[in-house]
């Protein structure tokens, strides 16, 4: 079950860089690791850094997939994407957190729900 959840996760990210970069996005970095979490997409567009959260479900029995990310999340998402900027000294830039949903389809299909600006950076104690 781990595994197949994985794999769901793996494909959902591959559709979402598609998706992107299809819609003028450059990705810089996937899966982007510090001690904070970690942050599935991190792309450009523009002179603004997009800070993205993907999100990929099968069905919608547990909820729309963004729901899935909460207060906490969005906490550990902000401090992590602090971690970025100041890990790669990135200084002024215009930044913004955005969340994709996707939905696998049985046939084999997908669609893709892009929220712009999901949420506003949040406090907490994930910034330390």
């Amino acid at each position: 079950m781990q595994d197949d959840r994985k794999s769901l996760g793996k494909w959902g990210e591959e559709q979402s860089c598609s998706f992107l970069e299809a819609d003028g996005y450059r990705i810089l970095r996937r899966n982007y690791k510090c001690r904070i979490g970690e942050i599935d997409i991190i792309a450009r567009k523009g002179e603004q850094l997009v800070f993205v959260e993907v999100k990929t479900r099968r069905t919608a029995s547990y909820g729309r997939p963004g729901e899935a990310v909460n207060y906490r999340k969005q906490a550990k998402l902000t401090g992590t994407a602090l971690y970025f900027l100041n890990d790669t000294g990135w200084k002024d830039v215009s930044c913004r957190f955005d969340v994709l949903e996707v939905k696998a389809q049985s046939d084999g299909t997908f669609l893709i729900n892009h929220i712009e600006d999901a949420f506003q950076a949040a406090t907490g104690k994930y910034y330390y």
